[in-house]
């Protein structure tokens, strides 16, 4: 497994649009968020061990934060003829089975992924109410196979400075998993190899 390092797009860039299928087949878009005073947009999958590892906190900060006006989506863009276990249909029963509190997006061109300069799962996108980029990188310290307990330390930091209307502090580190699963062809510029 190649541990793959977010591209840390640059702090203010605007957040790209995007109008995405849920796991139930309805279509989401940027502007259903319009009235949340931040969008949380993290790009997962159903199989990455690094996603696996901190699924369960990232549902619970979805239904902490939906309550305090921080909109959330989860956006899977890996090919899932490749890796099957990531294919639309596998979204639903993985999004109920962990209960996930925000819509399950698939981006099956890759389109949106590349849009957001998405490099590896999770890689996490933290908007303001104006849609610019706030913050974007790791959850916490904690890593597959460490230690560390899972407690969503730099993202939570991150979202508490933003309902206060304050600066996020200190050095914003690089979120880390598997590379996005693109399809042969498919590659984006930024991407160096799997």
């Amino acid at each position: 497994m190649v541990v793959t390092a977010s591209t840390m797009l640059e702090l203010g860039a605007a957040a790209p649009p995007f109008s995405l299928p849920d796991t139930a087949g309805a279509t989401v878009t940027l502007d259903h968020f319009s009235k949340s005073v931040g969008l949380l947009v993290v790009f997962l999958c159903n199989h990455c061990p690094y996603v696996k590892h901190v699924q369960h906190e990232l549902a619970a900060i979805g239904r902490e934060y939906a309550e305090r006006g921080v909109a959330m989506v989860g956006i899977n863009a890996n090919d899932a003829v490749a890796y099957p276990a990531d294919s639309f249909a596998r979204m639903g029963e993985e999004a109920a089975r962990i209960g996930y509190p925000f819509p399950y997006l698939y981006d099956a061109d890759q389109e949106v992924a590349k849009a957001y300069r998405a490099a590896c799962t999770p890689d996490i996108f933290l908007f303001n109410r104006d849609r610019r980029l706030v913050y974007r990188g790791q959850l916490d310290d904690s890593r597959p196979g460490s230690e560390v307990p899972v407690t969503g330390r730099d993202l939570r930091l991150a979202l508490e400075a933003l309902l206060a209307g304050q600066p996020i502090a200190g050095a914003q580190r690089p979120s880390m998993g598997c590379n996005i699963k693109w399809r042969p062809g498919n590659e984006p510029e930024y991407f160096s190899g799997r």
